[in-house]
């Protein structure tokens, strides 16, 4: 009799454990199963026509965009591949399934800053692999060239180059860190003159510093990123075939006798993550669970909370990913426990690991993400 009770008490174990598991669906490849938001009893309508409503309002050709965009910039030019984008386009999930969505969700577009998030990914891969002992290990010490040369350079980590408070100080590709996005009230010869700031103090969004990240962990692989990506992440997540990831005409390098391209953290010059809607929302639920997809651990989550833990220069900004937290959050209507990847243009990948949600936004005007949220949250 106890042998049954046992037993009995072994099953029912493991079917709780089955249940913890399956607290997802995890679509298979090529396919989604959609429930109405009605089944939650939610409704998304007015958020989605609101969204509909109000494109992102610059040039759907994206060269005209991203050249008047970053105008003010000196010596900015486009040096990766650019394509012309499609009309808004969104996904909410709960729970794993499509609960709303609008617009072409199979059309590959740019991405733009969206990147970021990917490319941080394959820096926590190079950790899990142990490629990195640390995050606080100087960059110096993994990449052997003259990138990190220098009094200042020499002291900055990778945890640096992912929260995008280095300073590092340079060129790479043709483009130079001062450069990008400087200073409007300081002319060229004081940025090229200015005292550079104590790594890890001050948070400088820089393309030319997310670069430097990406070609680093190139060394660190010693092959293309895009290949790490699709091995480690996309092929698992069943996402499609669709997706590719840039760099520029010249971020060439040669290492192993083999030329390969280091890839780029944006498209602010170009270049960067060229995917579909769908592939997104894909790459959002596997952060939803923590990195589990379907039971199978793909990246630690002790790497994932590591990576949305606020910086000290920059408490809505983590590895990567953004976040909204403390007394300068972005969003005050909205929970300060999601993060989300952030691009130009009007694409996000929102996480709300509380409400079991993903929130996929495509050429959505950027200034009204903010009303949009609203309007999506206000039923929950």
């Amino acid at each position: 009799m106890k042998n049954i009770k046992f037993n009995l008490f072994l099953f029912l174990l493991l079917i709780g454990f089955q249940a913890i598991s399956q607290k997802y669906y995890f679509p298979p490849k090529g396919a989604w199963e959609e429930k109405p938001a009605s089944e939650f009893d939610l409704d998304f309508s007015e958020a989605i026509e609101f969204a509909e409503n109000n494109e992102y309002s610059e040039s759907r050709d994206l060269r005209q965009a991203i050249l008047k965009g970053f105008e003010k910039e000196p010596f900015h030019e486009l040096l990766g591949p650019v394509k012309r984008r499609g009309g808004t386009a969104g996904i909410i999930l709960k729970n794993g399934y499509i609960i709303s969505s609008w617009g072409n969700i199979d059309r590959v577009d740019m991405t733009f800053s969206v990147t970021k998030s990917f490319l941080a990914t394959t820096a926590l891969l190079a950790k899990q692999q142990g490629l990195i002992s640390s995050f606080d290990d100087p960059v110096s010490k993994y990449v052997w060239d003259d990138t990190f040369e220098g009094e200042h350079n020499s002291k900055i980590s990778w945890k640096h180059l992912l929260q995008q408070n280095s300073d590092w100080s340079g060129e790479l590709w043709g483009s130079l860190d001062w450069a990008d996005r400087p200073d409007q009230q300081q002319n060229i010869d004081k940025w090229r003159s200015r005292e550079l700031n104590e790594p890890g103090t001050v948070f400088k969004y820089n393309d030319v510093r997310v670069n430097v990240l990406a070609y680093s962990l190139l060394n660190v692989f010693r092959k293309p990123l895009p290949q790490v990506l699709k091995k480690k992440i996309m092929d698992p997540i069943d996402a499609s075939t669709s997706w590719r990831w840039f760099g520029y005409e010249n971020s060439f390098t040669t290492i192993d006798g083999l030329k390969m391209q280091s890839v780029s953290g944006g498209g602010h010059s170009g270049g960067g993550m060229f995917i579909n809607t769908r592939d997104m929302a894909r790459f959002g639920l596997l952060f939803l669970n923590n990195g589990n997809w379907n039971g199978k651990p793909l990246i630690d989550k002790n790497l994932i909370e590591e990576a949305m833990r606020p910086s000290k220069p920059n408490s809505n900004y983590g590895y990567m990913w953004w976040l909204s937290k403390g007394e300068n959050k972005q969003w005050k209507e909205i929970d300060e426990d999601i993060f989300y990847a952030a691009g130009f243009g009007g694409n996000f990948i929102i996480v709300d690991q509380k409400n079991a949600l993903v929130i996929v936004t495509r050429w959505l005007e950027p200034s009204k993400l903010e009303s949009f949220l609203n309007l999506v949250y206000k039923n929950l």
